[in-house]
């Protein structure tokens, strides 16, 4: 049996701190992890493993509380973004300095997409910090990345399982975490109370800025012609973007894994978490674990 692993992660929003449990699942196995594909947070999550700074990286998140990740949003009223997102990359230049992706421990890739061109953008060299940036910036929420002229937004608007850009070696095994799967979650109580009591500061900040920005939006009536008088499920902005982003991605992840069939496919609930949802990065990354031992086949 093959213990070499080419690891594809998923984009996901803070759900993607539960691809460290599926890293450190596969490292307790014994597994050896020879490449890396990520998209978004799973960009930043794999080049954080490949810089050989994961543990460093995971005890900062299991140490924010919901004002620590409230303090990291720089809110901006833009009509490309409300998060500028200088603030929470400043603090990952502290993981990754000035480095470059062919100095990573081992190959690593991450994905964007040229907005204007509608291309999708593959970067397989150069500085790590401007290839996470590029492939988190979600569109409507962090401002585009803007890098020789061309504006990039979020891999995972056209790859957001991003399969075909890992770099494979012989024999070995393709390992795909997914944090966005139609599943089931089982919540998980591991938050301390200091967390807990923090909560309700936290959501009266996030309602005044939300209540500030929908304000900012243009008003319109989705309501199709000729439906006027039917039942509706009224949906806001950002509820909307989520969900059209939502059956964007499963039906793009379908068509790539029936392309690039995995030998092992980790599935993690999209319900375990919401995009800002790092505080809970303890509970996520048991998620992942969890996750990955449902389908661990040891002996494939």
């Amino acid at each position: 049996m093959s213990k070499s692993v080419a690891l594809v992660l998923s984009s996901g929003g803070a759900r993607g701190v539960a691809h460290i449990g599926v890293i450190e699942a596969l490292l307790a196995e014994g597994y050896n992890i020879t490449s890396i594909s990520g998209c978004s947070m799973g960009a930043v999550v794999g080049a954080v493993y490949a810089a050989g700074e994961l543990e460093a990286y995971k005890n900062w998140l299991c140490n924010l509380d919901k004002l620590d990740v409230f303090k990291l949003i720089d809110f901006t009223l833009s009509t490309q973004g409300f998060i500028r997102g200088e603030r929470v990359f400043k603090e990952m230049k502290k993981f990754l300095h000035e480095r470059k992706i062919e100095d990573l421990n081992i190959p690593f890739v991450a994905n964007a997409t040229d907005i204007v061109n509608g291309k999708e953008v593959i970067f397989k060299s150069g500085s790590i910090y401007d290839a996470i940036r590029a492939s988190s910036a979600i569109p409507s929420v962090l401002k585009p990345s803007i890098i020789n002229k061309v504006e990039l937004v979020d891999g995972g608007v056209l790859n957001p399982l991003p399969i075909s850009n890992i770099t494979r070696t012989t024999n070995d095994l393709l390992i795909v975490s997914d944090v966005n799967a139609p599943i089931k979650y089982a919540q998980r109580n591991i938050s301390s109370q200091a967390r807990k009591a923090s909560a309700n500061h936290y959501k009266i900040l996030l309602d005044q800025f939300v209540k500030k920005w929908s304000d900012f939006l243009p008003k319109k009536d989705l309501t199709p012609i000729g439906h006027e008088k039917s039942p509706q499920i009224k949906f806001g902005y950002l509820d909307l973007m989520n969900q059209s982003i939502n059956l964007m991605q499963d039906r793009l992840a379908a068509h790539t894994i029936a392309q690039y069939p995995p030998h092992q496919i980790v599935n993690i609930s999209r319900d375990a978490g919401g995009a800002f949802d790092f505080y809970r990065a303890e509970e996520l990354i048991e998620a992942g674990k969890q996750a990955f031992y449902k389908t661990y086949k040891p002996n494939v």
